[in-house]
């Protein structure tokens, strides 16, 4: 049987990922603040859109008489607010009907979620928070300029919002102790070599091979740099920076640096090799570890500014009379955006070329996708935090020790979504509830099952049970990973020794050997 070429005439159905669907997909995972700088970039570039003032529904006097569609604040229920338009709008609207799709908040969400189902060392135990990177430097006030934009009047602001950064601090107090500019040019080398901790990134010989200058001069300069403020500064090392700042107390005696060639066995809290080692009693031991703790191991930070952001819920959650619990959205992490679309008549009415109407009626388009995709996801907030809080409820009427396992796709089957699309929304979100505020994937832990096959028992709820046993447990009788696993079996929660260990190591609790020693040097004190 012979082939030969023939048209068939098919009809199937695809779901394309336009760039407005993309745009919605985007604004399910953004954060408050992140959906603020999104929206506020839209409103410099769309003619056609501008911001909502006053309260929720209702519009400030303008020069518009066109009645704007708009995103109002969406309570518990998933209303919200009217669409009013005028007959103008209306007409010209019509005229659109072949340029942009007609989607409806239901169509959109269905749209949304089938897309977003296919996208998808021991001295430092010593230090727990040198290890951290923290955070990095914040890019610095630029300084001042002497002058005003204008290029007239001193610029004096600029001079008291300038902010110093450790390498101003040790500039500054190079040009006081060294004369000698070839000297000045080593030393600011050696400055800018410092990272924000205090810490020299730098060898002294690579240096002194870069600038051409002997070794002995660059070591010089650096000892030079080690007096300067804030102690501790220049080091290559935790146990250096710690010499330092030791010596300028002077406390660097010969048990004091045998205590810090050994911060490891201070670290295992080992306290009956440090006394071998340092040739110390028990008490004066104490009083050294006492001692370095009190100093600082990253003595950079201080000059480290950074913005601390406060957490701003983004879902309330309010105990209501018979024991219910109401939730709403933060109408302050609900930007509420308008379609100006008497201003879209009035240019429409106007003679345009081609590209010029296409350019309007693309606008157009872009700013209804923008409206209806913030209700869309306002809409998708409230019910996956309506579901949250009542798989949840228990947590909210009793305490942690109440919460339950939660998977995504749970919450996803209840409210009939993509997994995906839940996992998005609960995404840098928070929900303020009367126990505190909590990031949404607070709520979705792994189970631990029960002893009698009961119900499983959430993993944050077994970590908090561990913590409490640890917490009341007898200085002379500690508790270790074997006698945690059968307190926990005869509350009813079936769990391996190993788990519990990685629980205990995930809420930095140290090993019962190590608690031992710290409760017995406790009680000699």
């Amino acid at each position: 049987m012979g082939l030969s070429p023939k048209l068939v005439l098919r009809q199937s159905q695809s779901l394309l990922i336009t760039p407005q669907l993309m745009q919605a997909i985007k604004l399910l995972q953004l954060s408050s603040l992140e959906l603020s700088a999104y929206v506020e970039q839209e409103l410099v570039q769309n003619p056609l859109l501008e911001r909502q003032e006053g309260e929720a529904g209702t519009l400030d006097a303008g020069p518009s008489d066109a009645g704007p569609v708009s995103t109002d604040a969406v309570s518990d229920d998933g209303s919200a607010g009217n669409e009013p338009q005028n007959e103008t709008a209306d007409a010209t609207e019509s005229a659109l009907a072949d340029a942009r799709p007609d989607w409806t908040s239901d169509q959109l969400e269905t749209s949304v979620d089938d897309v977003a189902g296919n996208l998808d060392t021991s001295a430092e135990s010593v230090f727990p928070e040198a290890v951290d990177a923290g955070p990095s430097l914040s890019t610095p006030v630029q300084g001042p300029t002497g002058v005003t934009g204008d290029g007239e009047h001193p610029n004096l602001e600029a001079y008291a919002t300038k902010e110093a950064t450790l390498q101003d601090h040790l500039t500054d107090q190079l040009n006081l102790a060294v004369k000698e500019q070839a000297e000045r040019l080593i030393g600011v080398t050696l400055i800018d070599s410092i990272d924000e901790n205090g810490y020299l990134q730098a060898e002294c010989d690579a240096v002194a091979d870069q600038l051409g200058v002997p070794l002995q001069i660059v070591t010089s300069l650096l000892e030079r740099i080690h007096t300067f403020d804030p102690a501790g500064v220049g080091a290559r090392s935790l146990t250096e920076c710690l010499a330092l700042q030791l010596a300028e107390k002077n406390r660097l005696d010969p048990a004091m640096r045998a205590l810090l060639d050994n911060l490891p066995l201070a670290a295992k809290r080992d306290f009956a090799a440090l006394k071998r080692v340092c040739g110390v009693d028990e008490e004066d031991l104490i009083d050294m570890l006492g001692e370095v703790r009190a100093l600082d191991p990253k003595p950079g930070r201080r000059f480290v500014s950074s913005p601390i952001e406060a957490v701003v819920p983004d879902i309330l959650v309010r105990e209501e009379p018979g024991g219910n619990w109401g939730i709403e959205l933060n109408p302050e992490t609900m930007p509420r955006v308008l379609v100006n679309r008497t201003y879209y008549a009035t240019i429409n009415r106007a003679t345009l070329s081609a590209d010029e109407k296409t350019y309007l009626s693309e606008q157009l388009q872009s700013a209804n996708w923008l409206v209806k995709s913030l209700d869309q996801r306002a809409r998708t907030m409230v019910k996956v935090g309506k579901e949250i809080v009542r798989q949840q409820d228990g947590f909210f009427a009793y305490g942690i020790e109440h919460l339950k396992p939660l998977t995504l796709k749970q919450i996803a089957d209840a409210i009939e979504m993509h997994e995906s699309t839940v996992s998005r929304v609960t995404s840098n979100k928070y929900m303020a509830t009367p126990r505190g505020v909590f990031e949404l994937k607070y709520f979705f832990t792994s189970a631990i099952q029960s002893v009698d096959g009961g119900d499983a028992h959430a993993a944050e709820a077994v970590r908090q049970r561990i913590k409490k046993l640890i917490d009341a447990e007898d200085p002379k009788k500690v508790l270790s990973d074997d006698q945690l696993v059968k307190l926990l079996k005869e509350d009813g929660i079936d769990i391996a020794r190993r788990t519990v260990a990685k629980y205990r190591e995930g809420l930095r609790i140290a090993s019962s050997v190590q608690r031992r020693r710290e409760k017995r040097a406790a009680l000699a004190v």
